[in-house]
């Protein structure tokens, strides 16, 4: 073959690629199911795009509001002691000047009754111990006592009280239980 051969061979190939292309083009065109799918799928990918982007600025944000809260989780309930505070640093005060100490004695029970009474509205409610069976879920046994009081496997002493804070065990007993 010469090379006005060639020329004219590939001349020929560039024609067919470039009518196939336009044929292809053509089709798209001239189909409009075929560009109506495709307009609704780009419009299917910058929904999902716009969703995804949604979702991580919620986890962002909730993830921000789940770290505040942790921080100031306890504001609440330090709000509602100050007041008990500031008794307490009255009742020290007006005692060192005085030196009455039956009217610091009586002014302390008053602040502990009004601590008492703030943590129930929390909901801590303190355990009741002393004759009940023995359980491991509420009570540490630190003792076993004789007791012809009570049969084996009784509460017979509190040693320090526990507390029930809502439905939890906040802080097990502390008892003596008969042996």
């Amino acid at each position: 073959m010469s090379n006005e051969q060639n020329e004219t061979v590939e001349e020929i190939v560039q024609e067919q690629g470039t009518a196939q292309e336009t044929e292809a083009q053509t089709e798209l065109q001239e189909d409009p199911k075929l560009s109506e799918l495709a307009k609704l799928a780009e419009e299917n990918q910058q929904r999902y795009l716009r969703a995804q982007a949604d979702f991580d600025n919620f986890r962002r944000r909730t993830m921000k509001e789940k770290e505040e809260l942790g921080q100031y989780a306890s504001m609440k309930l330090i709000g509602q002691l100050l007041p008990v505070v500031d008794n307490f640093e009255r009742a020290i005060t007006a005692s060192a000047a005085a030196g009455d100490y039956e009217s610091l004695a009586k002014g302390v029970d008053m602040i502990f009754r009004q601590l008492e009474q703030t943590l129930q509205q929390e909901g801590l409610k303190a355990m009741d111990a002393v004759g009940q069976p023995f359980n491991p879920e509420f009570h540490q046994a630190i003792m076993t006592v004789e007791s012809e009081e009570h049969e084996e496997g009784i509460v017979v002493e509190e040693v320090q009280k526990g507390y029930i804070l809502k439905d939890k065990v906040l802080r097990p007993a502390m008892v003596k239980v008969s042996g």
